[in-house]
């Protein structure tokens, strides 16, 4: 008599999310959520779940808030993409797990953030950056990168590589710059780049959404007498590629 052959049990795979939470930092300036609204209907054209926005703070609804609204509404299993800053800086290790602790339903699915998962600058955000600045439609021959700022030594660095990163791709000299926090400051770096020799200098904007610090940004650009300051990356067309990319990642986007 032989031994019974036990056919082995299908094991089952966790339900794939059908909502996606776009998670902003938010802003006292009303029109930076249009922006983060903006690319969650540009996201919505090519995901066929449901898209929802939230934010850190200043702005409604709270993470939480939507993350038990989706529950509520029957979504088991939520991706959430962090839409804070474009690096792995104090936001997105301190602050996103804060705002995501204890939902009503299942932990939500978290992605990386766009800024890059393997330490180098992603080309779909150089080329963002790229389209912002050819969208000023002026002539320049060096460019400061402009980023919100950061105390995370990490995120520094990630900035100042995103600059080499788009100087190599525009073929100019170009230099981070911060608006708050760190330095130099937007003057700071357009004087750097005129002392070697630049004259005309853009500013590119290195941040999702408008605010109190881009609007900063560009009163302090403009006062150092650049030729442009462009407008933040929004719904680009690459910023929605790389959101689907980090789903995809996530066994969340489209195939």
């Amino acid at each position: 008599m032989t031994d019974a052959i036990e056919t082995p049990r299908p094991v089952a795979r966790p339900a794939a999310p059908s909502a996606l939470l776009l998670l902003a930092h938010g802003s006292r300036v009303p029109e930076a959520k249009e922006y983060t609204r903006a690319l969650a209907r540009a996201v919505g054209s090519s995901w066929a779940g449901r898209v929802e926005v939230a934010y850190l703070r200043h702005t409604r609804p709270r993470a939480r808030q939507a993350l038990s609204m989706l529950a509520e509404a029957g979504h088991e299993q939520v991706a959430v993409v962090p839409l804070l800053l474009l690096s792995s800086a104090f936001h997105s290790r301190v602050d996103l797990p804060k705002a995501l602790s204890d939902p009503l339903g299942r932990a939500p699915l978290v992605t990386p953030v766009l800024g890059g998962t393997t330490g180098e600058p992603d080309k779909r955000l150089v080329a963002a950056l790229r389209r912002r600045l050819a969208e000023l439609d002026v002539e320049f021959d060096a460019v400061v990168l402009v980023a919100t700022g950061s105390t995370d030594v990490g995120a520094y660095a990630e900035v100042a590589a995103m600059a080499s990163a788009l100087g190599t791709d525009l073929g100019l000299p170009c230099r981070a710059a911060f608006a708050a926090t760190s330095t130099p400051t937007p003057g700071e770096a357009a004087e750097e780049l005129r002392r070697a020799g630049a004259r005309r200098i853009a500013v590119a904007s290195y941040c999702l959404a408008s605010g109190v610090l881009y609007r900063e940004t560009v009163e302090a650009s403009t006062a150092a007498g650049v030729v442009g300051v462009s407008q933040p990356l929004g719904d680009a067309p690459e910023l929605v590629a790389l959101v689907l990319e980090r789903l995809r990642q996530a066994g969340a986007g489209p195939t």
